[in-house]
């Protein structure tokens, strides 16, 4: 069996001294008056580890240097947490998700230790400047939106409440993708971050772990089932340090790579089948390439459960192999260590330990099913259907044949219980792990739901609508199972390192105890009204959209005014998220800025960002809609710069540290009861951005911290979208009786944006007539009112900067803290 590396205690790491000692072990042991030790360090590490001198180092090898620098004390921290976790016996949290969006760590991590000012100090004796390296540093291509970005902040926030914890993902190669677009068409193409190396990441070989595919189960002699593989891969560890606030603690990110058993076949390349020879490393290669390989066809969908399989077998070995390691008897697996699946990417791990404990440790299966369940905690994401994987039978049979098996057993106790409770036939079909209807498909939800003590969602809403919609009859059978943990943010990326003239700021206001308690923010609620605060307030904002109205004339080539209110809308391009709502609007307030040029129109920037998913075709057509819109608005003299519009391509997290600092208004304005949670919506506030939005996801919870009259509300509630629908929505006579929104929709279907193709838009806005289930039409009026009520509130911007200094003081509640208390507490029992 593998040996525990976390780094395991005990394992040495060498690196550049500072005479004579490792960096430093807290932030008290850098020299701060004297930075030439530290600079000496950084320069031992350029010569013997890059192998540079300085008049010949380039801006990346300084990048590399000084990560290399750095990272030495991160490793003594690093060892000492692991060390500590060992001795105390202490209970690990293990959090499985198929993305980490971890974005740049340079930058994370010496804010973390408190060595930023020491380290910029030295660079500059050296004549690097320290920003300038930490801008290129590339993004790890570890995900794609939210659900990525969330287990980043709660690896983070982990760390940071001094609580040990693994995170497990799979190490893309090219992550996502990188976005290019080509005439404002989305354009795919690899990212490419790890084409250099990486400086953080530490390979561990001896944790590496056989995972099959295919073949067959066949009986033993003993009684006992053996599944004779068809097919297999080795899946090696590679480790990234976590680093918590002030360096309490650092955790372990662990990411599987694969590689092949036999990386080539000699026989093969002998006979001068040089592809065919390769083509089993190629094929394990093939797992750890793309972040969401498009699934719209067969081979696409064998390679995402392929990938899902792969990293859950490989976590869930590598957990029971160190519990047995350290703690002997694998009952007590669930006293020592909580499994989180981060939505239903990773369920098929509940499948995966229910065969470690019957097929190897040979418990019986009530045993092993009470363990499982006691060990596993379910996060769930989405009430979108789609979003709630499920596989056709036949492919999960063919390549997890035992894990089938597994599967009909669980659903049998399962229905067994909800019989034995009353369900009707009804609830049964829907209770099942086997979906009945049309093609047979194994439900990944219910079996994360049944396999879990803990089954939570991440916003009040969103929480109550589980337990009407898609888990109602799992929630009927078992009542307690369901509670709310609304997500948050971690402070220290989304407040103190992307703005840190605000934060300097808040500091001279209130002092400093909100860097260790965000929600001591609320300390300047009694600011709001001060004119001199304000004013400050203001210059803050100002300078943030400076600096980004420079980023996008560098990038883009747009100049944009600075004191224009700067609207914003990143996020994934879903039609729930409602972008096209919004460029709707924009070419509806085109219209009247060009019809009535007496009004006093409030100058706007309107800023869109966002990744399509690349089989999903109405997402990307909105990509194209926002830059034909962008084009023909920012070339017309009549509006000049009362109104510009940009898709900013090739959004990540580098890129919203840049905007969301400063953005004046946030939309979040998602059809009511689509958006699980949200949380982008709490950067933005965070931020002193003014929030216009549905009453969805936690929306509705930032409203009833910051007060109603500190957000713009608009549009349906959730049960009103549902009554809507159930009712027999009629989109044509919304339509009909908005003439705003119907002159919008004509001049787009008509081709006023697109004359190189005039119907290019004509089936995308045919489907408002025809369907509209994301509720465009019937909200757009609302929504268009909304925008004039924002419009007012600038022109007062005594008010604005009061709401909006409001908003940073009263979102504390939602740092990722609080969130992972709250689980620590009542799921983990951990804290």
């Amino acid at each position: 069996m593998a040996r525990d590396f976390g780094p395991a205690a005990g394992t040495h790491q060498t690196g550049p001294t500072i005479r004579g000692a490792p960096l430093a072990t807290s932030p008290a042991a850098l020299p701060v008056a004297d930075a030439n030790p530290l600079a000496d360090a950084i320069l031992e590490t350029l010569v013997h580890r890059i192998g540079k001198d300085q008049k010949a180092a380039r801006p990346h090898d300084w990048l590399a240097a000084t990560i290399l620098t750095v990272r030495n004390d991160i490793i003594e921290k690093w060892m000492t947490s692991t060390r500590e976790a060992h001795a105390k016996g202490a209970k690990r949290v293990y959090y499985l998700s198929l993305e980490f969006l971890i974005g740049r760590l340079l930058r994370d991590a010496l804010a973390n230790l408190g060595h930023t000012h020491d380290i910029a100090g030295a660079l500059k004796s050296l004549g690097v400047d320290l920003a300038a390296i930490e801008e290129i540093e590339p993004d790890a291509a570890l995900g794609n939106g939210g659900l990525g970005r969330l287990a980043a902040c709660f690896m983070e926030s982990l760390a940071s409440l001094d609580l040990p914890a693994y995170g497990y993902g799979i190490r893309y190669v090219n992550g996502m993708f990188r976005q290019r677009l080509d005439d404002g068409f989305q354009v795919e193409l690899p990212e490419n971050w790890l084409q250099h190396g990486n400086p953080w990441e530490f390979e561990r070989r001896e944790s590496a772990y056989f995972v099959g595919f295919g073949g067959e189960v066949v009986g033993t002699d003993t009684g006992q089932v053996h599944w004779k593989v068809g097919e297999a891969v080795e899946a090696m560890a590679v480790d990234t340090p976590m680093v918590g606030w002030r360096g309490k603690r650092v955790n372990t990110l662990r990411l599987w790579t694969a590689r092949a058993l036999d990386p080539i076949r000699l026989d093969r390349f002998n006979e001068g089948d040089f592809t065919g020879a390769l083509a089993g490393q190629l094929r394990a290669e093939t797992l750890t390439r793309v972040l969401y390989p498009n699934d719209s066809t067969a081979a696409g969908q064998e390679l995402r459960l392929r990938q899902e399989y792969f990293f859950s077998s490989a976590s869930i070995q590598d957990i029971v192999r160190r519990h047995v390691q350290y703690f002997g008897d694998i009952r007590t697996l669930p006293d020592k260590a909580a499994i989180q699946l981060n939505d239903t990417h990773p369920a098929v791990s509940v499948a995966e330990l229910m065969r470690l404990l019957i097929d190897f440790h040979e418990f019986g299966f009530d045993e092993a099913w009470d363990i499982t369940k006691r060990t596993f905690g379910y996060t769930n994401h989405t009430l979108l259907p789609e979003a709630l994987e499920s596989w056709p039978l036949p492919l999960f049979e063919r390549l997890l044949p035992r894990h089938m098996q597994l599967v009909y057993a669980i659903n049998g106790k399962l229905l067994r219980e909800a019989r034995a409770a009353g369900s009707d036939e009804a609830a049964i079909k829907a209770i099942s792990l086997i979906d009945e209807g049309g093609e047979r498909r194994v439900r990944m939800a219910n079996l994360a739901f049944a396999g879990s003590h803990s089954v939570n969602g991440v916003a009040a809403l969103h929480t109550d609508l589980m337990k009407q919609t898609v888990f109602a009859d799992l929630h009927k059978l078992y009542p307690d199972r369901i509670n709310n943990k609304t997500n948050g943010i971690t402070p220290r990326r989304w407040l103190q390192q992307c703005n840190p003239g605000l934060t300097s700021l808040i500091r001279e206001a209130i002092g400093d105890a909100f860097c260790d308690d965000t929600e001591k923010l609320d300390a300047l609620a009694a600011h709001a009204d001060d004119a001199a605060f304000q004013q400050k307030f203001a210059a803050v904002k100002r300078d943030n959209k400076v600096a980004l109205a420079k980023h996008l004339k560098d990038l883009i080539g747009l100049r944009v005014d600075p004191d224009a209110m700067f609207d914003v809308q990143i996020k994934r391009i879903h039609e729930y998220k409602r972008q096209l709502l919004n460029i709707v609007e924009t070419v509806a307030l085109y219209d009247q800025i060009r019809s009535h040029p007496e009004r006093d129109w409030v100058p706007r920037v309107k800023l869109f960002a966002g990744k399509a998913a690349s089989s999903y075709h109405n997402a990307k057509l909105i990509i194209k809609l926002a830059g034909d819109v962008a084009r023909r608005v920012n070339a017309d003299p009549a509006v000049g710069d009362l109104l510009k519009v940009a898709f900013v391509p090739n959004y990540n997290v580098s890129l919203a540290e840049k905007i969301i600092p400063a953005a004046d208004l946030s939309e979040q304005i998602s059809t009511a009861g689509m958006e699980a949670s949200g949380t982008g919506n709490m950067k933005f506030a965070m931020n002193g951005a003014l929030t216009i939005g549905t009453l969805d996801g936690a929306n509705v919870e930032i409203r009833d911290h910051i007060g109603a009259e500190n957000i713009v509300i608009f549009g349906m509630t959730a049960d009103e979208v549902a009554a809507k629908r159930a009712g027999g929505y009629n989109p044509r006579e919304a339509i009909e009786a908005s003439p705003e929104l119907g002159q919008a929709l004509a001049a787009i279907a008509s081709g006023v944006f697109s004359p190189d193709d005039p119907d290019r838009y004509k089936g995308l806005m045919g489907g408002l007539y025809d369907g509209d289930w994301f509720m465009l039409a019937a909200d757009f009026d609302s929504y268009a009112a909304a925008q004039r009520t924002v419009d007012r509130r600038w022109s007062n911007r005594s008010d604005w900067n009061s709401a909006t200094i409001r908003n940073v003081a009263r979102v504390g509640w939602f740092s990722s803290d609080r969130t992972i208390r709250e689980y620590a507490k009542d799921i983990w029992g951990v804290l």
